[in-house]
């Protein structure tokens, strides 16, 4: 693609991402001659945007990548990965549930789930936890709503409601990334940075550069980007904003590593083992 022409660039309105592309946002590196037009949209509609290959580059949920291996390759930068934590199953508080997981997985089996989108990765973790679940489609900002009214029993939260769930009224029932290391020792991998297999694949290793250098850049002007990532933060203060950004933003995200790329090879095996993705996957990292 000529360099005149403004790169898109998809993420979530999420201080994590924000704080990502902070560097980019503000112009505070040298981007060689590239341009990037930010595009914020949540996570379900860059997923469904990335099947289409309209963005050249995007973040998109770990479990999305399975339906998008023709048209895109992972970046080994931009990892979001839930190392003993993540996605969440909430109730309203004073809901009663049992505490034996056997229990409680046949009690969740009863109950309607409100999800985040099907092509998420919390919704693949649910299935990979407990199988096939009675589930309903709820935008990821509404999910607290749709318990409270009791359009559904059970919500499945992700980004900052993995902070605030109490303070908004609920209590967890199980934490999936808690479940997943539990299980496997590994994180959790949730969201990727991937870029379109157009660009040559020496573009793409030096956009690689460019987007990691945005993320250490913010590590290490972590006030200023946390700053610039308030405006998306949802009620958080600058204290648990912070806290939500370290969570998603860490080593992790300048590069998977050898755990990382263990924990998506785990996480998508076991998909397609349980048919839950249309074929085995063949992880393509930009070198």
């Amino acid at each position: 693609m000529p360099r005149h022409e403004a790169l898109s660039l998809g993420h979530s309105p999420d201080p994590d991402d924000a704080f990502m592309f902070f560097a980019l946002a503000e112009n505070k590196i040298d981007t060689h001659g590239w341009t990037f037009e930010h595009t914020l949209q949540d996570i379900q509609t860059l997923n469904e945007r990335a099947t289409r290959g309209e963005l050249a580059i995007s973040a998109i949920s770990i479990h999305a990548y399975a339906y998008v291996l023709d048209k895109y390759a992972l970046l080994p930068c931009g990892a979001s990965m839930g190392d003993g934590y993540g996605p969440m199953l909430v109730v309203k508080k004073g809901t009663e549930f049992p505490s034996d997981p056997t229990a409680l997985l046949a009690w969740l089996k009863d109950r309607l789930i409100a999800v985040p989108g099907l092509m998420t990765s919390a919704y693949l973790s649910l299935q990979l936890y407990m199988g096939q679940a009675k589930h309903m489609v709820v935008p990821f900002d509404e999910i607290f709503s749709a318990v409270q009214s009791g359009r559904a029993e059970v919500g499945l939260i992700i980004h900052e409601g993995q902070l605030t769930y109490q303070a908004e009224g609920f209590e967890k029932v199980l934490d999936l990334g808690e479940w997943w290391k539990a299980e496997t020792g590994l994180p959790l991998p949730l969201g990727g940075n991937v870029i379109r297999k157009d660009f040559t694949p020496a573009e793409r290793s030096e956009l690689n550069v460019i987007l990691r250098e945005s993320i250490e850049y913010g590590l290490k002007h972590r006030s200023a980007g946390v700053a610039h990532s308030m405006p998306l933060a949802r009620g958080m203060d600058e204290g648990l904003a912070d806290k939500f950004i370290g969570m998603y933003v860490n080593d992790f995200t300048l590069d998977y590593g050898d755990i990382g790329r263990r924990a998506i090879r785990e996480f998508l095996g076991r998909a397609s083992k349980a048919g839950l993705i249309p074929a085995p996957v063949e992880l393509e990292f930009v070198s």
